[in-house]
Parts: C-alpha cells; sequence; structure tokens
C-alpha cells in the first residue's frame, strides 16, 4: 500500500500502536526525504499538521536464501515518528 511517493505506508505493530499516546505516529517513509517535506506530504494526504517528526534510518537484515547455505542483505530503510498538533487524530485502521 503505497500512499504516496514520500510516505510509503503506515507502521500498524503492538508497538507502533502502543506508542501513539507518547510519540504519535509511525509511517515508512523514502530514504531521501526530509522532515519539512515529510509535514508538507502528511498535510497533503491526511489533512493534518505534525507538531514533532523524528527520523531513524533502519539498518538492512541478513536473509538466509531457502535451500541453500548462503545470506542476503535487506535495503536500509527509514521510519519517521509524527508527533500531531493538540486535537488532531489519524485514523490509520478502518473500523
Amino acid at each position: 500500500m503505497r500512499v504516496s511517493n514520500v510516505i510509503k505506508k503506515p507502521i500498524l505493530t503492538e508497538k507502533s500502536m502502543g506508542m501513539e499516546v507518547d510519540y504519535g505516529y509511525v509511517f515508512e517513509v523514502d530514504m531521501h526525504s526530509s522532515k519539512g517535506v515529510i509535514a508538507k506530504e502528511l498535510k497533503r494526504v491526511y489533512g493534518v499538521d505534525a507538531r514533532v517528526i523524528k527520523t531513524a534510518i533502519m539498518p538492512g537484515k541478513k536473509r538466509r536464501i531457502i535451500g541453500t547455505r548462503r545470506f542476503t542483505k535487506t535495503k536500509k530503510w527509514k521510519k519517521a515518528y509524527i508527533k500531531l498538533v493538540q486535537g488532531q487524530k489519524l485514523d490509520l485502521v478502518g473500523k
């Protein structure tokens, strides 16, 4: 599910859903996108304003190739922790 070229998809795990209260929402974003670009795209796609945006580059992991003794490495990726302005919410999980 690709939302836009900058914001790829929301990360909906138990850990990220539990962090909504303290840190806000978590999204997988493009590796070359800056915090300003992420904020503009969030406003365009979801119609909400970001108060704080923190980004982290996640390293690639080693994965074993099935049926062999070889390993391959997955790509690194970037995630953004987004805290919204007071009173705004996102409904990422449809009811």
